[in-house]
């Protein structure tokens, strides 16, 4: 009912910044709250930041200081800015929607950070 499309990733070296976009389109009144999540090769998918409906951010440890989410709704859009990027960015990023009875993924971007 949702889908989600990531864009902005790429190959940036350590220090540097990228902003991820996160473009929805569907029954976007059924999100409840969207986020990025990181999978590196060989490891488990991990959250790194959310936003809910009500507009609260959370961010993992490893990102605090350096990310940031937002929205933009009226572009049924999410931005992950990344800065001071480090070569353990290094992932494909993937964007998520929940919500009641929504579970939905996009199809990941990479971020390759160079030492």
């Amino acid at each position: 009912q949702v889908q989600l499309v990531e864009s902005g990733g790429g190959l940036v070296q350590a220090g540097g910044s990228l902003r991820l976009s996160c473009g929805a389109s569907g029954s976007i009144s059924s999100i409840n709250a969207m986020g990025w999540y990181c999978q590196a090769p060989g490891k488990q998918r991990e959250a790194v930041a959310a936003i809910t409906r009500a507009g609260t951010t959370n961010y993992a440890d490893s990102v605090r200081g350096r990310f940031t989410i937002s929205r933009d709704n009226a572009k049924n859009t999410v931005y992950l800015q990344m800065n001071s990027l480090k070569p353990e960015d290094t992932a494909v990023y993937y964007c998520r929607a929940v919500g009641a009875r929504l579970d939905s993924w996009g199809q990941g971007t990479q971020v390759t950070v160079s030492a």
